[in-house]
């Protein structure tokens, strides 16, 4: 009984203490303020999956998340709810401090998880490996009414909701390029920086697949924010 009565105590006790941190009667700093707009800049936490949650159905938000970013962005109008593949809350990505080798359609999600990637995964690595920055990178595309490997049946692919992108390589600041399958099994700083960035991906994104994973992903790295969390 007694053990009851404190565990009903610890209860009402945090419940207390959320209702004041979001009614902001409680100052916490926003980084470990759960309602405070997701800042792209901030190191993640153990918060950042939750507040990439928020941004999903939430425009502003996710306009908020991206604004603390150097994404180029542009808003996409939500299709049509009877097309075969309806984006809502999408964004078309066009670069940024990074270029792109082509602008691509990306649900807020993506974006925001993208931009997490880009200033948290992919700079760090190539500043670890290679003393410089990576200037653009060189992707296969995110948008795509299809299915699973582009199967007549099956599931859609997270591709058909604007929530996928493929990356199949990168260009450092002097020029080098990497590439996925050029340089996936290399034994020196190409390869060291692709599998440290697969690795790092996988705190930015909820699916991630390469070449370790089937002949499929030979040439490129599949990023989704789907619901199954897989590091490949």
């Amino acid at each position: 009984m007694r053990g009851s009565a404190i565990l009903l105590m610890v209860l009402l006790v945090c419940g207390a203490a959320v209702a004041a941190v979001w009614r902001g009667w409680i100052e916490v700093p926003n980084a470990y303020n759960p309602w405070a707009p997701l800042d792209i800049r901030a190191e993640p936490n153990f918060l950042t999956p939750y507040k990439l949650s928020r941004v999903r159905n939430d425009p502003q938000l996710c306009e908020q998340a991206l604004s603390t970013s150097s994404l180029q962005f542009s808003r996409q109008a939500d299709s049509n709810p009877s097309a075969a593949c309806p984006l809502q809350n999408a964004v078309r990505v066009q670069g940024g401090d990074v270029a792109l080798s082509n602008s691509f359609l990306a649900s807020c999600r993506l974006a925001v998880a993208y931009a997490l990637f880009d200033v948290h995964t992919l700079q760090p690595a190539a500043q670890a490996v290679f003393g410089q920055k990576v200037a653009r990178i060189d992707h296969l595309g995110s948008f795509a009414c299809r299915n699973v490997y582009n199967r007549s049946e099956g599931r859609l692919s997270q591709h058909a909701t604007a929530d996928a992108l493929d990356i199949a390589g990168f260009r450092l600041a002097d020029g080098r390029r990497i590439s996925v399958v050029a340089d996936w099994n290399d034994a020196g700083d190409k390869g060291r920086f692709l599998r440290q960035v697969r690795d790092g991906a996988c705190r930015n994104f909820n699916t991630v697949l390469g070449p370790d994973y089937n002949a499929a992903h030979r040439n490129h790295f599949h990023l989704d924010m789907g619901r199954w969390s897989v590091c490949r």
